[in-house]
């Protein structure tokens, strides 16, 4: 297992209120790291989007928890999003640009693209059913 040089997680319910908590856990988390605008930015948009998939595709109605793991190893920084909702059924078609399950809610389906644009690396994992863990790595500076 890798040494990290400081870990953290955060569990909290799946509610949209908790989208602002989840960006400002991580713009603190960064911190340390000394951040630029545009890295803190790209971030927080990044683990945003994923902690909206898990909330909206991954519970829909019903009551779920969602877990935020952050952990630094030197400039890199990893964070993982981690929902036991519905699962997807299919990672490569939810992963294109403009899908969407929920287009009565004017989702516009770029969550994923945004992950990808905004991060170094991005892998998503889930099995239907099970739920979903978006796992993303960010080098800073």
């Amino acid at each position: 297992m890798d040494k990290f040089e400081n870990e953290m997680c955060l569990t909290f319910q799946a509610k949209s209120c908790n989208e602002a908590l989840a960006r400002m856990t991580v713009a603190a988390f960064l911190t340390p790291l000394n951040p630029t605008l545009e890295e803190l930015a790209d971030t927080k948009t990044a683990v945003s989007e994923a902690v909206t998939n898990a909330i909206i595709h991954g519970y829909g109605e019903k009551e779920g928890i969602v877990e935020l793991w952050c952990a630094r190893k030197g400039r890199e920084v990893f964070f993982h999003v981690k929902d036991t909702g519905y699962g997807i059924a299919d990672i490569k078609t939810a992963m294109e640009p403009m899908y969407t399950t929920k287009p009565e809610m004017e989702r516009s389906g770029m969550g994923f693209s945004f992950m990808e644009a905004f991060t170094d690396e991005l892998t998503v994992e889930s099995a239907v059913g099970e739920g979903t863990l978006v796992k993303m790595k960010k080098v800073i500076g």
